[in-house]
């Protein structure tokens, strides 16, 4: 056998190891303060002896300081395996944080215990992010149990705090530490499609806005004796979500839906009372545009507009941004995409398309800092949901797929 199909009969063979790391992980429940959990410490030690154990010893520590949580800090794991030569490094990046298990009623299992039962793992985390980290894990235990050398270094990286913002994580990171070069390769296993085929290049920029009209209040028979807030935040509602078919106007294909979306959502609630015109109104819009229009311009755009409905409606309007993020994209012939599409077809038998996502990943702030990354995985996207679970021949398959790269890429 050459070196591929050595790594792909191991991997057959893996099905144990992986359970066991999955019940592992599952039992460590590694949530975020916002979640009232103590952060991701206890579990990273145990992945961290897991790792030393089956002889991935090379293992850096980078932890960001975060005073709400016991040990005082969050915990970034790199894990290396030195390559044959220099140059375009492989990493798969995993979070070890999780979401909450919600209401514990929907669930069939204990949802930190993992349940094996007819080829799927259940428990929350086994599918985000479990699977990908247990993947990249049993790809370059592969490797190591049979005597292979990658063609280039494998960096391993385990990230806290994804669920909330990856402030305590990669951002942390890109602050702090100088661990990426331009030609890396760089995946990152947290989401895709039940296929295995579509390869996340590009994210729409996202831009939460809060918008606030302060008026006059008056009673609701006299309607001109005051300026109505409401009114003028309905027709501003209306106007900022025209901008989509007005100004904003691109299409591209490989995202759903096509073009910019500009949704008004939420709503504050104002006067108790049918009878009052309200003089101070907020609502909320979620926009997701086309990664050509900055969040710069979507914001001058909407004042723009704001300053209209003012003059109309005799009202003071402001915003205030709630969340902001904005990336480039990463090339759709850019080298992590055509590896990582050519080990899809070699390993599930499918052509991976690189598509664009109006959901924001942790891939956005590796892109704004200049570096091409992607994020794929074969999933059935169970994640936050009760009864998560993760199909045991998906992560076999996708520890193929990066098993693939580290050997043949050049």
């Amino acid at each position: 056998m050459n070196a591929v199909e050595q790594a792909l009969a191991y991997l057959d063979k893996s099905e144990a190891g992986i359970i066991e790391l999955e019940k592992l992980l599952t039992a460590i429940p590694a949530l975020a303060p916002e979640s009232g959990g103590d952060g991701e410490w206890k579990k990273a030690l145990a992945l961290e002896a897991w790792l030393k154990k089956r002889g991935i010893v090379d293992i850096e520590r980078h932890d960001a300081p975060d005073e709400r949580v016991s040990d005082k800090k969050r915990p970034n794991l790199v894990a290396t395996i030195k390559g044959k030569k220099p140059g375009k490094r492989l990493w798969i990046m995993a979070h070890t944080d999780v979401v909450p298990e919600g209401d514990r009623s929907l669930w069939d299992s204990e949802p930190f215990e993992a349940v094996l039962k007819d080829g799927k793992i259940f428990g929350r985390g086994v599918e985000d992010n479990q699977q990908g980290l247990v993947s990249s894990v049993f790809a370059v235990l592969s490797l190591l149990e049979n005597g292979l050398v990658p063609e280039h270094d494998v960096k391993l990286l385990f990230v806290a705090d994804e669920e909330f913002g990856s402030v305590y994580g990669i951002q942390w990171l890109l602050a702090n530490r100088s661990l990426f070069k331009a030609d890396d390769l760089i995946i990152i296993p947290d989401g895709g499609k039940h296929d295995g085929s579509e390869i996340e290049t590009a994210e729409k920029n996202i831009c939460w806005l809060k918008l606030t009209a302060k008026g006059k209040q008056c009673h609701a028979s006299r309607p001109d004796d005051g300026a109505n807030a409401f009114l003028a935040n309905c027709e501003l509602a209306l106007s900022l979500n025209r901008m989509e078919t007005e100004v904003f106007t691109d299409r591209d294909p490989i995202f759903d839906p096509q073009r910019s979306t500009i949704t008004p959502t939420k709503k504050d609630a104002n006067v108790p009372n049918i009878n009052t015109v309200p003089a101070d109104d907020s609502f909320y819009v979620d926009m997701r545009v086309l990664p050509q229009y900055s969040v710069k311009r979507v914001l001058e755009e909407s004042r723009k507009r704001m300053d209209e409905v003012e003059k109309k409606y005799n009202v003071r309007m402001s915003y205030e941004v709630v969340q902001e993020n904005e990336s480039p994209a990463t090339p759709v012939d850019a080298p992590v995409v055509t590896l990582l599409a050519k080990a899809i077809q070699d390993t599930y038998g499918v052509q991976g398309k690189a598509v664009g996502i109006g959901g924001g990943t942790v891939g956005a702030y590796l892109r704004k800092a200049g570096y091409h990354c992607v994020v794929w995985s074969r999933q059935d996207e169970t994640m936050h949901a009760p009864n998560e679970y993760a199909k045991l021949e998906n992560i076999v398959g996708d520890a193929k797929v990066f098993a693939r790269i580290m050997l043949t890429a050049r």
